[in-house]
């Protein structure tokens, strides 16, 4: 990554509508919440931060209201706002790196000789849709297949998260670490639903057995849970069906927070797999033994 630091003063995070891409009504340093705390993060991730905050501004003026909604699948809404803030987020970054391409849920496509995006503009498009604050704008920068740096930005917690590869992980200037839970019966996992978890019988009766012996499951998607995770908030999430820009920021963060992040299977975390299962590490294995059919798995570390 390029070698320009920039100075993340943290003060309170604030959200701008960005009318002019790329432009900012403050400082090119973005500002969060605690004023003790001031993080030097390289340029790029300074301009993923800042295409964020941007693309949050236009997904909190229409939360709860978009103006078009339509079904991608069944259960997959998508509005007019994901396009627009996916066009906002890659119009600022190529305008800063033109040489990292792009990938992007909305379709942005580009290839570039320097890494690329990997970009969510609206994840949890069903909380958007009804009103709830659990959505978020995701982007990650990946280089030869390295992740290299994550933001997770949900404006309507005012919560904003990094991740720099090899120097931790914070949320709103503030470092955070996943828990250090070990005791099953004291945590709370999450995991995404769909037709493929309710549909297949075996996998069901692994999930409400493995819920029984812990404090609680709850059914998040992707980008907050991992999140969260990285957090310490949740201890776990699991899913069978994502996207590489589901994942990718939220998987560096959990990483970045001292968590484990792998295949559902255990095996070495690949963005092409759908599968994902990421923790705290210390329960990590029995997760895996427990929601992989036996002999499959591949729990590592316990």
């Amino acid at each position: 990554m390029s070698a320009q630091l920039k100075t993340y003063d943290s003060t309170a995070v604030r959200q701008y509508d960005g009318t002019k891409a790329g432009e900012l009504p403050y400082s090119r340093t973005a500002v969060l919440s605690n004023r003790r705390t001031a993080v030097r993060f390289l340029s790029e991730t300074q301009a993923a931060i800042e295409a964020a905050l941007a693309a949050g501004g236009l997904l909190l003026r229409r939360a709860g209201r978009p103006r078009q909604v339509r079904l991608k699948s069944a259960k997959d809404p998508v509005t007019e706002v994901d396009a627009a803030a996916e066009r906002r987020i890659q119009t600022m970054l190529r305008r800063r790196f033109p040489r990292i391409g792009f990938l992007g849920e909305e379709g942005g496509a580009r290839n570039g000789p320097d890494g690329r995006w990997i970009v969510d503009p609206l994840d949890g498009t069903l909380a958007f849709v009804t009103g709830l604050p659990l959505y978020a704008v995701l982007i990650a920068l990946e280089r030869r297949g390295t992740l290299e740096a994550g933001v997770a930005y949900f404006p309507g917690l005012g919560e904003l998260f990094v991740a720099e590869r090899g120097r931790g992980a914070w949320l709103n200037g503030r470092r955070i670490r996943v828990s250090g839970r070990r005791a099953l019966h004291e945590c709370v996992l999450s995991l995404w639903h769909d037709d493929t978890v309710w549909g297949n019988r075996p996998l069901r009766e692994r999930i409400a057995a493995l819920a029984l012996r812990v404090r609680n499951v709850r059914i998040f998607g992707a980008g907050f849970a991992l999140a969260y995770v990285a957090a310490g908030r949740l201890d776990a999430y699991w899913e069978q069906s994502a996207h590489p820009w589901d994942l990718a920021a939220g998987a560096l963060l959990v990483r970045e927070a001292g968590g484990r992040v792998t295949t559902g299977a255990g095996r070495p975390f690949d963005l092409d797999d759908p599968t994902i299962l990421a923790s705290n590490g210390h329960i990590h294995g029995r997760l895996v033994a427990a929601l992989t059919p036996t002999g499959r798995g591949s729990p590592g570390r316990p």
